[in-house]
């Protein structure tokens, strides 16, 4: 199974840069944001020239690191109606020309009424906030299938699709009942956790897997412990999560499913906990 660390989490700088220290550091690819990683970059609509995406794509290819997934985070609920309509755009634009860097995914998460802090508000888990975001979605997936690549997007409990499935449920409503090919998942059992829920982690893993059977590009992965009334990220084995139990369910079930360090503390070290499961 191939593992990814987003680079931004290693740094800021060039993609020859990065991709050394990425392959120094043991990682087979990237899930690449340009504006968080690349410096002087935004990656915002033209500006993705081929010279650009020639210079990025073998900044890491040439260093053995692939680039599977872009990331193109945006609030598509932000109220500065502006700041979401330009997310957008550079969203599907990321789709365009998501295969010049080798990418297959162009992933997104679904945004909160707290604006730029991705947050739990009251209203992300209402029905207007579904039809919002479904409103500003339901385009990508025809964009992403013209473009020969696929659309991803991730759920968290702060956010507007606060459950797997509610995420299931929009993929069915834009996707014609999730028979097109054209969107896919990315599964980050944390991020639907908070202190009244993490108990249940094994069950909410296990029920993703099942409902998203197919329709999952990748893993995010983190640990925790609790401490108070918050959950804290810590490396990967050294918290509850149960890594052990789920790694060997993922590589058995989903053995092409991308694993993707995202935040994740002492990543070498957690690189080789996790190599100690899925080889």
């Amino acid at each position: 199974m191939k593992i990814l660390i987003r680079p931004h989490d290693i740094g800021k700088g060039s993609a020859e840069f990065l991709g050394k220290e990425a392959h120094k550091m043991g990682f087979d690819g990237v899930q690449l944001a340009i504006a968080k990683a690349i410096e002087g970059q935004n990656g915002n609509p033209g500006t993705l020239t081929p010279d650009l995406i020639s210079e990025i794509r073998a900044g890491f290819n040439n260093n053995g690191v692939e680039i599977p997934i872009l990331g193109a985070y945006f609030n598509p609920v932000h109220s500065n109606m502006e700041k979401a309509k330009a997310g957008a755009e550079k969203y599907a634009d990321h789709l365009r020309h998501a295969a010049e860097f080798g990418a297959k995914f162009v992933s997104s998460e679904t945004g909160s009424y707290n604006d730029d802090h991705w947050t739990y508000n009251p209203k992300n888990q209402t029905e207007e906030a579904f039809q919002q975001v479904k409103s500003v979605f339901a385009p990508m997936p025809k964009i992403a299938e013209e473009s020969g690549v696929t659309m991803v997007l991730e759920g968290a409990w702060g956010h507007c699709m606060f459950c797997p499935d509610q995420l299931k449920r929009l993929m069915d409503e834009i996707t014609d009942g999730g028979k097109s090919g054209s969107m896919k998942v990315i599964v980050d059992t944390y991020n639907y956790l908070y202190i009244g829920n993490y108990a249940d982690r094994e069950k909410i893993f296990a029920h993703a897997l099942d409902i998203f059977k197919g329709k999952i590009a990748a893993f995010h992965l983190k640990d925790f412990v609790v401490d108070g009334d918050t959950l804290k990220i810590v490396p990967l084995g050294d918290g509850i999560m149960g890594w052990q139990d789920f790694l060997p369910e993922i590589k058995k079930n989903i053995p092409e499913a991308l694993l993707v360090f995202e935040g994740v503390p002492e990543p070498e070290k957690s690189l080789a906990f996790v190599r100690k499961y899925v080889g």
